[in-house]
């Protein structure tokens, strides 16, 4: 007995020294900032201050309660409590919040400033403006308008700011518009220091439209709350004078926020079940036919969350190298619950891909949302820890199904992870996520690309380093900001390598996770993993709209003494160099391939040969992936100058050569 009651003593000192030094060295911070609210906010909303004991059911339903682990992966720049309530009769939500902010700059902010998503869905809204009321195949219903409104915005000390609240419009000055509000602080907030503030807020949600609203009895809340604005510092994203990134809501572009700690209650019918960002963290509770749900997420930049009574629910957990462990979630239009082997397949491929290709995912939990036909417009979206795949139109969908939703679970890593500033450099989420579901595509299912089909889509390049309204038409938008910000990686891919395109794009996504990259960044990584100077390329790919055209332009055969002699003049339209190959063929059947390294904008070829030259022909492997003018790839030789015509054999020989190469 003595030595088992020294034996306790020495562990109850051991535990004490650890506890002590966890407290020296931020440990013990680390854990009360999981949990902690902002102060004396616990007697106002209903958050999750301890997770729930409770142990997943063996069998476990949607509402199976999670703990938060007390682990730090960003700087947590934002912490919102949030509690909201769904008013099914009229589709609306009636919410409150409180927000804490940390200043993360090195001098005092004066101003605040919030983002409004919902009033991009009133009258004369820039979005509406530009997008025409239109989006990706969508029409607006005629009347259906969404707003927000903010109904009280208090300090924590109970001063309110609400007079104090303007719109703003820094990108064109549309005075209709709502999207974007500020207000001055009553006292500048000094760099390092957090401000708490309280805010009450209504919604009105539109018909399913650009990602939000209702459908019957369907509902998606994406941006549906008063969100935070970035506060950008000196040297992210190459800035030299920090400051607020403020922008509109516009036709074109998506979303760009800080990263944080988000607990929130949801408050809906008893018959609605829940998909939302992060996990349960409590079960729900029951009163007078109402339903409250609690969710926690950290360490993500939004919260979304949909709703419906008909989901059919299914969950399956998985893990793999790179995905230590994950609830994944279907919530199913019961017109696909008989796809559900389908849906699991293809989030529990394309996650162990992207865990083996890039890093871990960091998160417990993905849920995949699938929208009635009409919803539609909330479709094939991405936010953390939950997607939307494309709407349930039919029973029986081709490869759609699993393209759309390799695409946005590819979104967790470039949107959700890395960050970037959807606003102003689309494509580093878009392209490199279009990219990525390419890779996946083959990968999982053998379903190829075919690039140069899909480059000869490109008719009007525009540079992807610009901010999205910036492209001249919505169709421009994204045939740059995916298709031709796919081509762009892929054309580094061919000049790479696979091997060590892999290793660029790993180094990009373990440095850059957390921290809203920029072009130049990415361009650091490409330099830092070859040892090479991309320059060239990035000036005309990123910053400026350029696609490559190699072309033979003219072949001159004149006969001689000894045989023929061939001049073949090689040109390149635009781009930047690159290695290309030539394919020259002779009368007698013998052929030659010779190497230009591209580096001059044209070069001559004089060849001596027995017989005369039959065809010249440039990069015939169709490595050149920017090349999207094929047509002056090929030039038959025996047609006098004046009559020459690439149209009849040129053509015939590059189609051939494309459609060969075709595989979906």
């Amino acid at each position: 007995m003595p030595k088992r009651r020294s034996l306790r003593m020495l562990l109850f000192v051991a535990a004490a020294a650890v506890l002590i030094m966890s407290v020296r060295f931020g440990f013990a911070d680390a854990w009360v900032d999981q949990y902690a609210l902002p102060a004396s906010s616990s007697s106002e909303l209903p958050v999750t201050a301890t997770p729930s004991s409770a142990q997943p059911k063996a069998d476990p339903g949607p509402d199976a309660p999670q703990q938060p682990k007390a682990v730090v992966l960003s700087d947590r720049i934002t912490e919102y409590h949030i509690s909201v309530s769904l008013d099914d009769q009229n589709g609306s939500l009636s919410g409150e919040q409180i927000v804490t902010w940390k200043n993360p700059g090195r001098k005092p902010v004066s101003d605040f400033y919030l983002h409004l998503y919902p009033n991009a869905f009133s009258p004369g809204s820039t979005f509406i403006k530009e997008s025409k009321g239109q989006l990706r195949g969508d029409k607006m219903k005629e009347g259906s308008y969404g707003s927000m409104a903010l109904t009280a915005l208090t300090t924590e000390q109970g001063e309110t700011l609400l007079p104090r609240l303007h719109y703003v419009q820094p990108d064109d000055g549309n005075k209709s518009d709502r999207t974007l509000v500020s207000f001055r602080l009553p006292e500048p907030l000094n760099p390092g220091s957090s401000i708490t503030l309280r805010m009450n807020f209504t919604v009105k949600l539109p018909d399913v439209f650009a990602r939000m609203g209702k459908a019957g009895d369907f509902v998606m809340a994406g941006q549906w709350f008063p969100k935070v604005a970035v506060y950008e510092t000196v040297g992210m994203r190459g800035r030299t004078t920090e400051g607020w990134n403020l922008h509109q809501y516009h036709g074109n572009s998506e979303f760009y926020s800080d990263f944080g700690i988000y607990s929130v209650r949801i408050d809906v019918p008893e018959t609605y079940k829940i998909a939302a960002t992060g996990f349960q963290t409590k079960a729900p509770v029951l009163s007078g036919g109402r339903k409250s749900f609690q969710f926690y997420a950290d360490d993500v930049h939004d919260f979304a969350w949909s709703a419906s009574p008909v989901f059919e629910y299914v969950e399956d957990s998985f893990s793999s190298p790179g995905v230590p462990g994950v609830r994944i979630k279907l919530f199913l239009d019961p017109l696909h619950k008989d796809l559900k082997d389908r849906y699991m397949h293809a989030a529990k491929s394309a996650l162990a891909k992207l865990g083996q290709w890039y890093g871990e995912y960091p998160y417990s939990t993905l849920s995949i949302v699938v929208p009635p036909k009409d919803g539609n417009g909330a479709g094939g979206m991405e936010y953390p820890t939950l997607v939307t795949a494309a709407a349930a139109r039919d029973d029986n969908p081709g490869y759609d199904l699993e393209r759309t939703l390799v695409h946005e679970i590819a979104h967790q890593y470039w949107y959700g992870l890395v960050a970037s500033n959807e606003f102003e450099e689309a494509w580093l989420d878009e392209g490199f996520t279009s990219y990525t579901e390419d890779k996946l595509m083959a990968s999982i299912y053998g379903v190829v690309p075919n690039l140069p089909i899909e480059a000869s889509y490109m008719t009007h390049p525009e540079p992807l380093h610009q901010s999205s309204w910036r492209y001249s038409s919505s169709d421009r938008y994204a045939e740059n900001v995916y298709l031709r910000g796919k081509l762009v990686l892929s054309s580094l891919e061919r000049q790479v390598g696979d091997k060590t395109m892999s290793k660029i794009l790993r180094t990009y996504f373990q440095n850059y996770k957390f921290k809203h990259p920029s072009s130049s960044d990415f361009q650091k990584v490409v330099e830092s993993v070859t040892k090479t100077k991309w320059t060239d390329f990035f000036q005309a790919y990123v910053q400026h709209g350029e696609m490559t055209d190699y072309a033979i332009d003219n072949i001159n055969t004149r006969k001689t003494s000894e045989g023929y002699e061939s001049l073949v003049l090689l040109k390149r339209y635009g781009g930047s160099p690159q290695p290309v190959s030539i394919w020259l063929k002779f009368q007698d059947g013998q052929s030659i391939r010779k190497k230009w390294d591209g580096v001059q904008t044209h070069v001559q070829l004089q060849l001596f040969s027995a017989t005369p030259l039959t065809y010249a022909a440039i990069d015939p492997s169709m490595n050149v992936v920017l090349d999207n003018r094929r047509y002056n790839n090929y030039l038959k030789a025996e047609v006098p100058q004046q009559e020459r015509s690439r149209i009849a054999t040129g053509i015939t020989q590059i189609i051939e050569g494309l459609f060969g190469t075709m595989v979906w």
